[in-house]
């Protein structure tokens, strides 16, 4: 997210997290956010920062000047990393997936992290648009919880209510909710929310 009305828009729809990406090669990089759309949301809602192996200081300033809630990293971030910025908000620690043996890094980021994030593993970093098998995720059986990404869609209302992994907590709404990179479509995220809630 980065337009001003757009923010507010999805924001009235009370979704649980919203992000933010800091990180400059991305189509959906934020940029300069408007600090008067974040006040605006309501509290209820995870202001998310998104980031691509930044360094500690460098997300330190995002999370105090946006006041963000939590953080999603996206790299090679280490474990010590991700405890080291913890203190700050949730840490949301995103994996590639594409076989059960991509599972395996996950153990070493169990007491330090808060949520994971499994995502289509791709050579670039989040918003490909692009689906993963869910049926690798039943080789999860850690103790954090997680959320799904990769190619969620408007059709796909089924297909998340039929997960049932225990540890599943939430889905991932990006790029097939996009108008263009950055600005979602409200109608369809909308419809979304209220045909899996």
């Amino acid at each position: 997210m980065r337009d001003p009305q757009n923010i507010r828009e999805i924001g009235n729809l009370a979704p649980d997290y919203m992000g933010f990406v800091f990180y400059p090669p991305s189509p959906r990089y934020a940029g300069e956010l408007d600090l008067g759309a974040l006040r605006d949301l309501p509290d209820t809602i995870q202001k998310v920062g998104v980031f691509v192996d930044a360094d500690y200081d460098e997300m330190r300033e995002s999370i105090e000047r946006y006041r963000l809630t939590a953080v999603q990293l996206h790299g090679h971030e280490t474990p010590e990393l991700c405890e080291r910025i913890r203190p700050y908000g949730q840490v949301i620690k995103a994996f590639g997936v594409a076989e059960k043996s991509d599972l395996k890094q996950v153990v070493h980021y169990e007491k330090s992290c808060d949520l994971f994030l499994f995502d289509t593993r791709t050579v670039a970093y989040g918003g490909s648009g692009r689906r993963f098998d869910w049926r690798v995720l039943e080789e999860y059986h850690g103790q954090l919880p997680f959320l799904i990404s990769g190619g969620i869609g408007p059709e796909d209302v089924e297909r998340v209510r039929d997960m049932k992994h225990p540890k599943c907590v939430g889905v991932d709404l990006n790029s097939r909710f996009e108008i263009t990179p950055g600005y979602k479509n409200m109608e369809l995220i909308d419809k979304f929310i209220k045909s899996i809630r």
